[in-house]
């Protein structure tokens, strides 16, 4: 028999080994908690391979198809999906802890939109505040226009940007049309927050704008038009800068910051090319974009100007070193990672572009970037990920093999890694770990 003493240690001991998602950060989020990719948590897999199931802890089909990225909150997993012969965009809520599906709402059935060839008809991905999912989608009506923008004629069809929100029973709430929308290459948007707003970029090609909902009602309380009307798919980032905050985003011929509480301008900088896709990252001191379409950027802004500060505060610029169009880069430290979208990876010094290191990691890149405080995982379109560590100069530390094609990007929580691939979701954790 215990003593009373004995016992105590041991529910003490209990309680500490077993795993605390309260404790653990949500990935709510495109990129997640930070909007930038990161995490606060240390404890992430960095072996497993999809052949064996090594450290593969759950894997789940996911009917249709879709390029959205997974988010969580606590206990819930949420993802988009489009089953095409059907014609129907849904929202799949699935238990974190094993992946078995809680409930799917089909937000949308309308005609499908054109695409290029590496888009989806669900690759926005959604984002919550803990009582809704804001989930978009395209609402197209069948009909057909010819092309803006683009090099050989063809038609396409336009539709209207549908926000609507989601509670976590999978009942809708409300639905918002924002407006409409055309490109040849399809659409795709993420929602982020800001105080009682969720807030949508809308650039394509016409009469582009960014729209600003409230949470609760779906009500627009502010609208702004963009300037060159532009097909772009970026996702703005928030930070405070000497006790302003800004939402920073490029897109539109431009990159540019503007007040997320009501949608002014406060700075610009032109260019530097034409299209973008990959999202910003902030070091604390700039804006750093690796991105862009025809010609591609590398470029760092610092945030203190007003107005036109194209020649004065960019930073630092480096173009045609590499060919980044997609995948969105990753901030650790001062060091920039960067992934090219055929396969090469870079690293930049944030403080003045000099590149310390790059090299071959075979394979194409579409998904973003994510990263620890120490380590960053570059995934390819084939599903190897390779995990690297920045400050050892091109230090491959682990390759996996998940065994199928990934198009979406990674999230991170709970000491999870979530990897959507082109028919499955998979969550990667320690088995240790796991069995405790």
């Amino acid at each position: 028999m215990f003593s009373d003493a004995k016992k105590l240690w041991l529910a003490v001991l209990l309680v500490v080994m077993m795993p605390r998602r309260g404790s653990a950060e949500n990935w709510p989020q495109w990129r997640g908690p930070n909007g930038d990719g990161t995490t606060t948590e240390r404890a992430i897999p960095t072996e497993w391979d999809g052949k064996s199931g090594k450290n593969i802890r759950w894997n789940t089909a996911i009917p249709g198809k879709g390029h959205s990225s997974p988010i969580v909150w606590e206990d819930r997993l949420f993802v988009t999906t489009c089953i095409e012969d059907e014609r129907a965009r849904l929202l799949i809520c699935l238990d974190a802890e094993d992946g078995v599906e809680k409930w799917r709402t089909t937000i949308l059935e309308a005609p499908l939109e054109t695409l290029h060839k590496l888009n989806s008809h669900a690759s926005g991905t959604p984002a919550t505040d803990g009582q809704m999912v804001y989930v978009p989608f395209l609402k197209p009506d069948g009909a057909t226009v010819p092309a803006p923008n683009v090099g050989s004629p063809r038609q396409i069809t336009p539709g209207r940007i549908q926000l609507s929100a989601i509670d976590f029973d999978g009942k809708l709430q409300w639905q918002a049309d924002l407006g409409e929308f055309i490109s040849a290459h399809g659409f795709c948007s993420c929602p982020i927050f800001y105080k009682h707003l969720v807030i949508l970029n809308g650039d394509h090609d016409g009469d582009g704008y960014v729209v600003a909902l409230d949470k609760k009602t779906g009500k627009t309380v502010w609208r702004i038009a963009r300037e060159q009307g532009i097909r772009s798919y970026v996702t703005p980032i928030i930070r405070t800068i000497d006790g302003q905050d800004q939402m920073v985003m490029s897109g539109s011929g431009h990159v540019a910051s503007f007040d997320p509480a009501n949608g002014k301008m406060i700075w610009k900088v032109e260019g530097p090319t034409e299209q973008f896709v990959a999202s910003m990252v902030f070091d604390g001191e700039r804006f750093l974009l690796a991105a862009g379409f025809p010609t591609y950027h590398v470029m760092a802004i610092r945030p203190d100007g007003r107005g036109d500060v194209s020649a004065s505060h960019v930073a630092w610029h480096v173009d045609s070193q590499v060919r980044c169009y997609v995948p969105s880069p990753v901030l650790i430290g001062r060091r920039l990672l960067v992934a090219d979208d055929r396969g090469t990876a870079s690293c930049f010094d944030s403080l003045d572009g000099t590149r310390l290191w790059n090299g071959r990691l075979a394979g194409g890149f579409h998904a973003s970037l994510v990263a620890t405080e120490r380590l960053a995982y570059f995934l390819s379109t084939e599903g190897v990920m390779k995990v690297i560590d920045p400050a050892k100069d091109f230090a491959i530390l682990a390759e996996n093999e998940l065994g199928q094609r990934c198009h979406a990007s990674p999230a991170i929580s709970n000491g999870c890694l979530y990897l959507r691939s082109d028919s499955h979701l998979f969550c990667i954790a320690d088995a240790v770990k796991s069995a405790e």
